[in-house]
Parts: structure tokens; C-alpha cells; sequence
């Protein structure tokens, strides 16, 4: 199944001063991710540090990209603002392992 590597990053409505666990909506992304995780949508994903914003890194994996780029949609931090996609790019695994 192809996989993709996806980069988002908080979006205007991300409120400056507060950590990601303190963001409006934390529960239902959480639960919203944790979800994606268990139907092994998401393979691997956290934020990124360093960049002085809030930026995250996803693996995603599924049956093509507009399936994928439909599923992260529906994310409450994606339809609120407080997330938006920046980079969604096809990614093929050629060193180490994801599961089993």
C-alpha cells in the first residue's frame, strides 16, 4: 500500500502561548489520531521541534493519495484551523522497517 509523508503545522486559529495538550479540541484530535493509528492509517507521527511553531510529522499509509488527503480532512483540528496541511509528498521506504 503506498505510504506518504505528510507535514503539518498549526493553522490561524492555533492559540500562541499555549501547548498542544492545552489547544481547544485536544480530546477530539487525540481521539481523532489515535483512531487513525489503530487502522494503521498513521504509522509513525509527533511533532517536530525547533522550528519556533508547532509543526508535526505524519507516515501515513493507504490505498491512494486523495483517500489519504480525505482522511486527515476530517481531523477537528484541520476543519477548526487550529491545524493545516503544508507538505503531503509519496514516500517509499528503503532502509529499516514499519511493523512486523
Amino acid at each position: 500500500m503506498p505510504r506518504f509523508v505528510v507535514i503539518n503545522e498549526q493553522g490561524p486559529a492555533w492559540v500562541e502561548g499555549r501547548s498542544m495538550r492545552e489547544q481547544a479540541g485536544w480530546t477530539d484530535h487525540a481521539a481523532f489520531m489515535d483512531a487513525l493509528e489503530a487502522d494503521r492509517t498513521v504509522i509513525l507521527g509527533g511533532p517536530l521541534r525547533g522550528s519556533g511553531k508547532h509543526r508535526a510529522l505524519l507516515v501515513v499509509e493507504g490505498p491512494d493519495e486523495r483517500s489519504v488527503r480525505h482522511r486527515l480532512e476530517l481531523d477537528p483540528w484541520m476543519r477548526s484551523g487550529i491545524l493545516r496541511n503544508v507538505s503531503f509528498e509519496a514516500w517509499e521506504l528503503l532502509l529499516g522497517r514499519i511493523g512486523g
